[in-house]
């Protein structure tokens, strides 16, 4: 992969203070890129940002709700303010969540679309006109749960599914006007997003129900995004286990409604009975 491909690209990259977004960050930094990072903790971000510049990687950091409409609108402008342009954005920030769909607070299902749907949606409507003129890219990190639901995620899932079809639609819409639309389905990373998943009042389950230690790390996803982006891929779906549960739920989905309860059911704490 040539590293002088993406020099003095502009990225911006949302939720980019913590796992895959973090790592993004780096891999796209080492080659040259000037990054656009968002995150809604100020001291986070300014740390990561900090961490950025002592590597020698230009950035711009814009404190920024992914969730909020203005929020995405104002990091957009920012962006083209700073660099004249965007060339990349990639839709990274997200939350989790655990806990039952009978026993979950519906305030939790508005907070998990607001964040991983909607705030994709807002973040691409407003960078799209100049990823438009610059023929760009523009990446959606999903998930497998985009493919194939699991029990105690309903939220989750519903806003995956809801962000694949998004990308699918606009991917036909802009084919013809040289703007490449990549969606990512990473299988279990080893990230901080189970840690900081709601349950079912909408509180931090404080800790992730699966083996981390056993997963893909996020630097291993960042660096197979960055490289099916320099290939104008459609789709990246990632791991084994991954590319096995969407195969198989697309020919097999009443075996895997069993095979995927007896999964989840076997995670630390399971809510399933």
């Amino acid at each position: 992969m040539s590293s002088a491909h993406f020099k003095d690209k502009v990225v911006v990259i949302t939720g980019a203070t913590s796992g895959i977004g973090e790592a993004c960050t780096d891999v796209f930094g080492q080659a040259g890129a000037r990054l656009v990072i968002t995150g809604r903790n100020s001291e986070k971000l300014n740390k990561s940002s900090e961490r950025l510049a002592q590597k020698g990687f230009e950035n711009l950091a814009v404190l920024a709700d992914a969730s909020s409409e203005e929020d995405n609108k104002k990091m957009a402008e920012a962006a083209i303010e700073k660099y004249g342009g965007i060339d990349i954005l990639i839709n990274n920030a997200g939350i989790s969540m655990r806990a039952l769909f009978e026993e979950m607070d519906l305030s939790v299902f508005h907070k998990v679309m607001d964040t991983n749907f909607w705030g994709t949606v807002y973040a691409t409507k407003y960078c799209l006109p100049s990823i438009l003129e610059n023929k760009g890219s523009i990446i959606g990190v999903s998930s497998i749960n985009g493919y194939r639901g699991t029990p105690a995620r309903t939220a989750y899932t519903a806003s995956k599914y809801a962000m694949n079809g998004f990308f699918e639609s606009l991917r036909t819409e802009v084919m013809k006007r040289g703007v490449h639309v990549l969606v990512v389905a990473p299988g279990f990373t080893s990230s901080n997003i189970r840690n900081s998943a709601l349950n079912a009042e909408g509180k931090s389950q404080g800790e992730s129900p699966r083996d981390e230690s056993k997963m893909m790390t996020s630097e291993e996803v960042a660096t197979a995004l960055m490289k099916a982006t320099q290939k104008r891929k459609r789709d990246l779906v990632l791991t084994s286990q991954g590319k096995l549960a969407v195969f198989l739920n697309k020919w097999m989905p009443g075996f895997m409604d069993g095979m995927v309860y007896k999964v989840m059911a076997k995670e630390a704490d399971s809510p399933l009975k």
